[in-house]
């Protein structure tokens, strides 16, 4: 499914929720789902992440059942019309299960495998994809933070080995926005090369996000050059995939950058 190295793969972003920071309520209607779907892909999305609950800060806990009846209507739709695979972007396992079965190839899991016991053993079920990504509750880090954030991943890691989830199957998310200030975002941005040293494909996703809206004082709609800036820094630090909502502007972006580093 995918060739690592050869070339940066950009994710596009369908958020089915009411109250997603960036786009919350745009497509909580099916067809308008699917409708921004088929346009991502003709601008050149190779990936589809579907989220059915915001995880922007102060955002409201969506339960499963809500969140299944969110996201599954627009899988069953979206799977019969495209070719390129579709990621779900979920922590929870009884959120997944109901995905996969549905050929959904990649979960999203923003807790990284640690936040439901049983996300790792469902994956591994249906021998899925999983983007592990780096979480955590508040912004305090008792350490140098990439290391900390090398252990949250390194312990993921272990988690998604012991229930069977084979190596070329994980993907590693630093967590830009999550469990950190601006600040230290921006620190993490600077040493993202460093989470290489794990061995595995790196996903940033930084589309629109608070550190660049910090930097640029501008609205969320307005942050597409600085999240274009991000994705640049990225690839040349040598990350795989891009999760963004911009797709043109960050495809030619990404084609130019892997025109000049990966050669």
């Amino acid at each position: 499914m995918f060739n690592f190295g050869e070339k940066t793969y950009v994710m596009g972003i369908l958020n089915v929720t009411p109250d997603s920071f960036s786009d919350g309520g745009e497509y909580t209607n099916v067809d308008l789902a699917i409708e921004h779907s088929e346009e991502m892909i003709k601008q050149g999305a190779d990936i589809i992440d579907i989220g059915g609950e915001s995880t922007r800060p102060g955002s409201e806990f969506v339960d499963e059942s809500e969140e299944i009846k969110r996201v599954v209507p627009v899988v069953k739709k979206l799977i019969s019309r495209i070719d390129v695979p579709i990621s779900v972007d979920t922590y929870k396992a009884s959120v997944a299960r109901e995905v996969l079965k549905l050929g959904v190839p990649i979960i999203n899991d923003v807790w990284g495998l640690q936040k439901d016991e049983l996300m790792a053993d469902v994956i591994a079920k249906y021998n899925a994809y999983i983007v592990i990504m780096h979480n955590q509750y508040g912004t305090e880090y008792d350490e140098d933070i990439i290391l900390s954030i090398k252990k949250f991943l390194n312990k993921s890691i272990q988690i998604a080995k012991k229930a069977g989830i084979k190596d070329d199957k994980i993907i590693l998310d630093p967590g830009i926005g999550f469990g950190k200030t601006p600040e230290q975002n921006m620190h993490v941005m600077k040493r993202i090369h460093e989470l290489k040293d794990l061995g595995y494909p790196i996903l940033l996703g930084t589309s629109r996000k608070s550190m660049i809206g910090k930097i640029l004082d501008l609205p969320a709609k307005e942050r597409v050059e600085g999240t274009i800036a991000t994705t640049v820094m990225g690839i040349i630090q040598g990350v795989d995939i891009v999760r963004v909502h911009d797709i043109k502007e960050n495809i030619r972006a990404a084609k130019v950058t892997d025109a000049i580093y990966r050669k």
